[in-house]
């Protein structure tokens, strides 16, 4: 996107404020105009950005968070954060957070992602608690702050839980693609630690279970067990994806819980997770299932139907099971 007329005078400013001619002494031996690099003033830097955030064009408000990330290498760091640590307004204090992840993510301080996270614990404001973690989003995070989401899933503010909850999934997502067990072992880690039953819901709704370590798992069955049908439904989902060697018991279980569970969304879960697990050798088991809810015997048969075409993907799978519901 190419700056407009309103865009110029910060573009500007940033790309100039690195150059300066070289002193005349340097001039003298080597005729002509040289420059040479200085740091930006953050204070002035931050004053551009703040007046430019008053902009109706949301676009303009991106294209400024992009300036400040792409700027933040070479910002002087102790500026950087000091501005940072008194930022009292939500959206700059975002801003400058994800300036201060940026320099972690580059190479340039291993420290300011946890500077970042401190604040997201510490800071009194939620709203600024929330932006804060909501900066941290698709970022290394789940590596490299220790606990820190299994308290934040902990935190008085819905809003702050619900952004925590938002940064994990989309992290695993985009960032791990669900190939990094120790990522997906801090999100079930954080699923677990929570009270909030809608938090846990939606981190494990997604969550790739494929690089899941066993103490892990066993978390996702203990939730089985959780008071919230939400709760069970999302643990008998993510236990469908667990590796080969946790299979067994991820089977047996959602078996026994298949006979006892009283809501009927959980129980399709279930059977869509003891279908992930086994493929064409999961039949003999939904067969056995078919007597168990009356109400669920058209959902047995789909599955034993696809799972009969021999199909090697889930993913064609899936999109098998969802045509015969598509074509009732």
């Amino acid at each position: 996107m190419a700056p407009t007329s309103s865009f110029r005078p910060l573009l500007l400013a940033l790309t100039l404020c690195h150059l300066l001619p070289a002193p005349a002494a340097a001039q003298e031996s080597n005729p002509g105009p040289r420059l040479q690099g200085e740091t930006c003033s953050v204070e002035g830097l931050m004053d551009s950005i703040r007046r430019g955030l008053q902009s109706k064009s949301e676009a303009y408000k991106k294209y400024l968070r992009a300036l400040l990330k792409e700027s933040a290498v070479t910002l002087p760091a102790e500026e950087l954060q000091a501005a940072f640590e008194r930022e009292t307004d939500p959206l700059m204090l975002e801003h400058l957070a994800t300036a201060m992840i940026a320099r972690t993510e580059r190479g340039a301080d291993p420290e300011a992602i946890r500077t970042v996270a401190r604040r997201a614990l510490e800071e009194r404001d939620p709203a600024l608690r929330a932006a804060t973690v909501r900066a941290m989003r698709r970022t290394s995070a789940l590596e490299n702050t220790g606990d820190m989401y299994q308290r934040l899933v902990r935190d008085p503010s819905p809003e702050v839980r619900q952004e925590a909850a938002a940064n994990i999934v989309e992290d695993i997502q985009h960032v791990y693609s669900g190939f990094h067990g120790p990522a997906s072992d801090t999100a079930v880690a954080a699923a677990f630690a929570s009270s909030d039953p809608k938090v846990t819901a939606t981190i494990l709704g997604t969550l790739d279970t494929q690089k899941l370590s066993a103490g892990s798992a066993d978390k996702l069955h203990s939730l089985l067990r959780n008071d919230d049908a939400g709760v069970r439904r999302a643990a008998a989902t993510a236990l469908g994806g667990v590796p080969a060697e946790q299979m067994a018991s991820a089977r047996e279980s959602l078996l026994t819980m298949y006979r006892g569970e009283p809501d009927a969304e959980v129980r399709k879960s279930i059977l869509r997770s003891i279908a992930q697990l086994g493929f064409s050798g999961a039949v003999p088991e939904l067969r056995r299932l078919r007597s168990v809810d009356p109400n669920l015997v058209s959902e047995v048969d789909a599955w034993i139907q696809v799972l009969g075409m021999d199909l090697q993907e889930w993913s064609l799978i899936l999109r098998e099971k969802q045509r015969l519901q598509q074509a009732r």
